[in-house]
């Protein structure tokens, strides 16, 4: 598992990132074409740049594929729904600061 806290670049080369989990440039590209929400940009030359978004999903399907032996087919799933779900806690959490920044205001007016 990777720390994402420790990723100081803002881009990373498909060589950085392979090495970083142990795996040839061919299986990143091919995870691509495998994981839609794995889609590093590129510069003019057609050289990938990933960042650390593109890092949290590698590191994600790496999980899933390597270490949880998920079938490609059920890593998709499995990611499509930690996204989802990660959407819907994304959007919790903001109701809740707005919560308690209303709190907070109602309890400076007591």
């Amino acid at each position: 598992m990777i720390d994402l806290n420790n990723l100081t670049k803002l881009y990373y080369t498909i060589s950085d990132v392979s090495s970083m989990f142990g795996l040839n440039d061919s299986t990143l590209r091919y995870w691509e074409t495998e994981f839609t929400q794995l889609h590093p940009k590129k510069n003019r030359k057609g050289d990938r740049r990933y960042t650390k978004e593109d890092i949290a999903i590698i590191n994600k399907i790496y999980i899933l594929l390597k270490e949880k032996a998920y079938t490609i087919k059920g890593a998709k799933e499995e990611l499509k729904s930690m996204v989802k779900t990660e959407r819907i806690n994304k959007k919790l959490i903001s109701k809740l600061k707005q919560i308690k920044n209303k709190l907070e205001k109602i309890q400076e007016q007591l």
